[in-house]
């Protein structure tokens, strides 16, 4: 898909999200938060679910915790334009309690088709309840900082997945923002084994051999850290 298809593809299930009432969920919302950033980006962000001024503001993590996010991310040179940054559920639940199985159940597809849409090459999960859709099995206090294989069933079928403390707990205890910041730290390297990871697999579908030890060498220095699809480049990098 070009930037723009991608575009009109997430704005038509950010319109769909708007008008959803398919969980209790919608009748106390001031506004739903669908999503938002860069339809072409490599990462997806994935958090619980709106709080209170992404309620009002209709835009993910703006509050205390997405100001941490943006302290996150700015510490590897990224900005939160630079990915796309969504959340389990689409409407904040009461007094910010916990989403409901049902709840997140309803959701569900809207993440499913938002991840086929982007097909980034690396989700990273935000908190225990993400986390959940993704790693199941686990606890975010084990799984934090560390990557898996995605399920295809998510939407994100050519991913892997990257776990962080959400960033609201890190903001209720030292020792969760210390850990943080040297997880997001690992997140450039994550990215550019996602990508590799990826591109070999795809290889290997199409029958092609792999590169040499010395040509994959190459691309692995030849690689942006940022998580930004580059429109126009060699064909040894898959993504496009």
């Amino acid at each position: 898909m070009t930037a723009p298809e991608r575009r009109a593809a997430l704005d038509a299930i950010a319109a769909e999200v708007r008008a959803c009432t398919a969980c209790r969920l919608h009748a106390g919302r001031a506004n739903a938060v669908p999503g938002e950033g860069d339809p072409m980006t490599e990462v997806v962000l994935v958090g619980e679910g709106p709080g209170v001024n992404e309620d009002r503001l209709g835009r993910p993590f703006v509050g205390r915790a997405g100001d941490l996010l943006v302290r996150l991310l700015a510490s590897i040179g990224w900005q939160r334009g630079d990915v796309f940054i969504t959340n389990v559920v689409k409407c904040r639940p009461p007094d910010n309690r916990d989403p409901e199985p049902d709840e997140v159940a309803a959701c569900a597809p809207y993440l499913r088709r938002q991840l086929e849409v982007l097909d980034p090459a690396l989700v990273v999960t935000l908190g225990r309840h993400s986390m959940g859709r993704f790693m199941p099995g686990t606890t975010i206090s084990r799984a934090h900082g560390t990557m898996a294989d995605v399920d295809p069933a998510t939407g994100a079928g050519h991913a892997r997945v990257f776990a962080m403390y959400h960033p609201a707990a890190a903001l209720r205890a030292a020792a969760v923002e210390t850990a943080s910041f040297a997880d997001v730290a690992r997140i450039p390297a994550a990215l550019v084994e996602a990508r590799e990871l990826r591109e070999r697999r795809a290889m290997a579908s199409a029958g092609v051999t792999a590169p040499s030890a010395a040509s994959a060498d190459s691309l692995h220095a030849e690689s942006h850290d940022a998580p930004q699809r580059q429109p126009d480049i060699d064909q040894l990098t898959l993504f496009t």
